[in-house]
């Protein structure tokens, strides 16, 4: 553990290294701190905590940086989250008050407003409803054999994917496959429709040489009505984060960025690490899957929507980000966000 001194020492210049970005020498932490304290031995505890592997120098005549175990004890020990400013309170509120018609279309907005309002790239998952059900199901012809199959659910969502079926299927055929499927899925849960049960149901009803395909249609489009969808917004805000400068890196990293499950994988990581002090997770370069990831930090927070599940929100962002106001922010966003969506699902009761 440190003395009372040296954790002030370590706190001072993550601040300040945190607004300017540049080394942090013994003078500007001897201003700065609370107590008086000559230079000298403000350098010798410099020195210690250099040694303890906290602080780091860039080259020997300059002041010192933060290592990532020095991230790691201030996050553990010293960090005090900030409480949001009112204008930033009022643009939260304005953007997420808006005539939203279902609940991918919050979560999405979610993404985008914690993206705008730091500069960072921002993901955001639903919640996990068990509870949902299945309210309808239509098959709507369009051209060319191509037909769009539409699965309503109790939370308002319109779940919709295109499909080619075969020529010779007839529009009746096709009606009667839609009667017997609400038949039999209206009211059940989306995780109670399983392919076994379809196959034990609707399988037998749609005694046809076309059943197979009538039934691969539906279970496609209940597999992408419980897929997770995860949003990102403000991939462009990496180009800023990180000191990568050739183009395949970059690449490589938005390449990261696009691939769903491995964001999620991530994530999820992120989720189960130590939560330390505060709900909000943060998990710094040198604790993420991709050496590509080395300059940010990764910063996750689950919110709560009562009985209809639990969703989360996360930010990547650079190493020497400002935690204290990031952690605040984060903080009172999952809640504004929960908020939301209880207001949402407050409609369908």
């Amino acid at each position: 553990m440190l003395t009372e001194r040296q954790e002030l020492i370590l706190k001072t210049i993550i601040n300040d290294f945190t607004q300017t970005h540049d080394p942090v020498g013994s003078k500007t932490v001897m201003n700065q701190l609370p107590m008086k304290v000559s230079s000298a031995t403000i350098r010798n505890e410099m020195a210690a905590l250099e040694d303890k592997g906290l602080l780091e120098k860039t080259h020997l005549s300059s002041g010192r940086i933060p290592s990532m175990d020095g991230y790691r004890y201030y996050l553990d020990n010293l960090l005090e989250p900030l409480k949001i400013p009112s204008s930033v309170y009022k643009r939260i509120v304005s953007q997420l008050d808006q005539p939203f018609h279902q609940v991918n279309e919050i979560v999405q907005e979610a993404a985008k407003i914690l993206s705008d309002l730091t500069n960072y790239t921002a993901f955001a998952e639903g919640p996990e409803n068990n509870d949902i059900t299945i309210t309808g199901f239509r098959i709507v012809s369009l051209i060319n054999r191509q037909v769009m199959a539409i699965l309503v659910t109790s939370d308002g969502d319109v779940h919709n994917q295109v499909y080619n079926l075969p020529r010779n299927i007839s529009g009746d055929e096709i009606e009667k496959a839609v009667r017997m499927i609400n038949d039999e899925l209206i009211g059940k849960t989306l995780n109670e429709v399983t392919s076994s049960l379809l196959n034990r149901t609707l399988g037998k009803k749609l005694a046809n040489s076309h059943a197979s395909d009538l039934l691969e249609l539906v279970e496609d489009v209940i597999k992408d009505a419980t897929s997770e969808q995860m949003y990102v917004d403000g991939q462009i805000n990496l180009l800023n984060n990180t000191s990568l400068d050739d183009v395949s890196s970059l690449r490589s990293v938005y390449e990261l960025i696009d691939h769903n499950d491995l964001i999620s994988d991530m994530v999820d990581q992120c989720m189960n690490s130590d939560s330390g002090r505060y709900p909000i997770r943060v998990s710094l370069g040198s604790d993420l899957p991709s050496d590509l990831l080395k300059d940010y930090s990764l910063l996750t927070a689950e919110y709560s929507v009562g009985s209809h599940g639990k969703g989360v929100i996360a930010l990547l962002g650079p190493n020497n980000m400002p935690y204290s106001q990031v952690i605040g922010l984060l903080e009172y966003f999952r809640n504004e966000l929960a908020k939301k969506l209880l207001e949402y699902y407050g409609r369908f009761k």
